[in-house]
């Protein structure tokens, strides 16, 4: 039997939480809040960056942590979600839907770092976007 497809791992029934760290852990320190956020609040920012423009994993973390009331975002759920938002977009682009109606990860997820390196896809095409 096949596992769960990436869109339905992105709707997932979990919400969002705030966790208070009892040690330290990553870049964030014991005491400090936590946001674990979903798929779907990381799909959301991804689709509020403009075309043209980019960001970046950290500046993400620092943003919905910011928007949640907490220190720090989770970079290890961060980056399981972001991998599962990207794999969803491959997903429904390979399902006839457009470059303008999937959420364009390519913003956000650097073709040189370690999480594109574990998409199932090349990166490349999708690069050409703004």
């Amino acid at each position: 039997m096949a596992g769960k497809s990436w869109t339905e791992k992105f709707h997932n029934k979990r919400e969002a939480e705030v966790k208070t760290l009892e040690k330290d852990f990553s870049d964030m320190i014991s005491g400090e809040t936590m946001l674990i956020a979903t798929p779907r609040i990381i799909d959301h920012y991804i689709r509020s960056i403009p075309p043209g423009k980019k960001s970046d994993i950290k500046t993400m973390r620092q943003d919905l942590a910011l928007d949640h009331k907490a220190v720090n975002t989770c970079p290890l759920t961060t980056g399981i979600f972001l991998r599962i938002v990207a794999e969803k977009a491959h997903e429904d682009f390979n399902k006839g839907k457009r470059m303008d109606e999937i959420t364009p990860f390519w913003r956000i997820i650097d073709p040189r770092s370690p999480l594109a390196r574990k998409l199932s896809f090349n990166l490349d095409p999708y690069l050409q976007n703004p």
